[in-house]
């Protein structure tokens, strides 16, 4: 298939507000080939990711990732793999790249996946998909009575497994994180999972990353998450080898497999959280689930925004067994919510499993593409590189 097409949608809600919700504005890319259309998301500023798409060359590793895409051919899985070496090379100057690049490898993949008949993750060579058990993602309310009403209602849900992260943790005194942690295993009771994420809060201060750690022990936390900055490796590795009982987790900022790598290798952490829009795609993601298998590492997804990003984050792990775990988000703005009428579903048994159909198995639905498209257009010197794609089409 000799890729013909590449349409990016810039899509966002009327009003973003100033909160850690990533769901509220989105990137989608579309490939299409010999009637064969595949589906991807970058997770990532939407028009910083277009311009990088369409941006001027500077020199030989400055080219914009247009220029290695649009006519190559992709007949198998080796194909996508060799192409994203190519767009690596050609773009190593531009740190946007990884992003750019990860919505349209994740369409490449979806896009094969339904010339062939195959669900992704057989392409990527599983065997088969275990049912992951999801936990309910969302923030953490602004006072600990609100906390607990969340932890509550998602008890009520069904899930068996929260996680709490960003709004005022690690942010305020740590008495009032120790008060937000009560209240979350209050309203989860004893037998639920619970997972803090700190959204970086403390940049690379062990000390006040430790300082939390006895509440964490106390609320039987399981995971502390992204305490630090993913390239303060040092303060990762001191902190988790005093954090026990409570791992340490990371990895969603990884912008490639040796980012990843690095955490494993010399952060400690006990569960590497990888964002297939973000680390190159598909194939990148694979690699790290199965290094960090190989570690004693658990693999989990990292995913806040569609189920299009669902469906592709959870396709790297399908096949391990122990990596059970599966970041479920429960509060997505109306963006993500509308953007699939396909959905990753949790079933009666409160398990998550991928869909059987061919490629990632969601498809955006049109009206809410047309709804929440955002017009915008980049011109220099008087030529235009980029305009919203014609949506009669879609």
């Amino acid at each position: 298939m000799i890729i013909e097409t590449v349409d990016l949608y810039y899509l966002a809600i009327p009003q973003v507000r100033d909160i850690a919700d990533g769901s509220q504005d989105a990137l989608l890319v579309r490939v299409r080939s010999g009637g064969h259309t595949g589906w991807g998301e970058c997770e990532a500023s939407p028009l910083v990711s277009i311009a990088n798409y369409v941006c001027p060359m500077s020199h030989a590793n400055i080219k914009p990732v247009r220029d290695g895409v649009v006519g190559a051919t992709i007949d198998a899985p080796d194909d996508i793999v060799d192409l994203s070496r190519q767009v690596a090379k050609t773009g190593l100057d531009i740190p946007q790249n990884d992003h750019t690049w990860s919505g349209i490898e994740m369409a490449l993949w979806d896009l094969l996946g339904r010339q062939m008949g195959q669900p992704v993750y057989k392409l990527l060579g599983c065997d088969k998909a275990y049912p992951k058990t999801p936990y309910a993602s969302q923030l953490f309310g602004d006072t600990p009575q609100q906390t607990l009403a969340k932890a509550q209602a998602s008890r009520q849900q069904g899930y068996r497994a929260v996680k709490f992260g960003w709004g005022p943790f690690g942010r305020k005194s740590v008495r009032d994180d120790s008060d937000q942690l009560t209240a979350a295993r209050e309203g989860l009771g004893d037998d639920a999972i619970l997972l803090v994420d700190a959204g970086t809060a403390w940049i690379d201060d062990v000390d006040a990353a430790a300082a939390r750690l006895d509440a964490l022990a106390q609320a039987k936390a399981t995971w502390l998450e992204e305490p630090f900055i993913s390239e303060a490796l040092q303060a990762y590795g001191q902190l988790a080898r005093i954090s026990a009982p409570v791992k340490i987790a990371g990895g969603e900022a990884a912008q490639n497999f040796h980012m990843a790598k690095q955490l494993i290798d010399y952060g400690g952490i006990g569960y590497v959280q990888i964002d297939a829009g973000r680390v190159g795609g598909i194939h990148p993601a694979r690699r790290v689930a199965q290094y960090a298998n190989s570690k004693g590492v658990t693999f989990v997804n990292h995913t806040f925004t569609t189920h299009l990003q669902l469906s592709a984050s959870i396709q790297p792990f399908a096949d391990i067994q122990d990596a059970s775990l599966c970041e479920y988000p429960v509060e997505p703005a109306s963006l993500a919510a509308e953007l699939s009428d396909d959905q990753v579903p949790v079933g009666s048994d409160g398990q998550v499993r991928l869909p059987d159909a061919p490629g990632l198995g969601v498809i955006p639905n049109a009206a809410a593409i047309r709804k929440y498209l955002v017009d915008t257009q980049i011109k220099v010197c008087g030529t235009v590189l980029y305009t919203t794609p014609d949506v009669n089409d879609l």
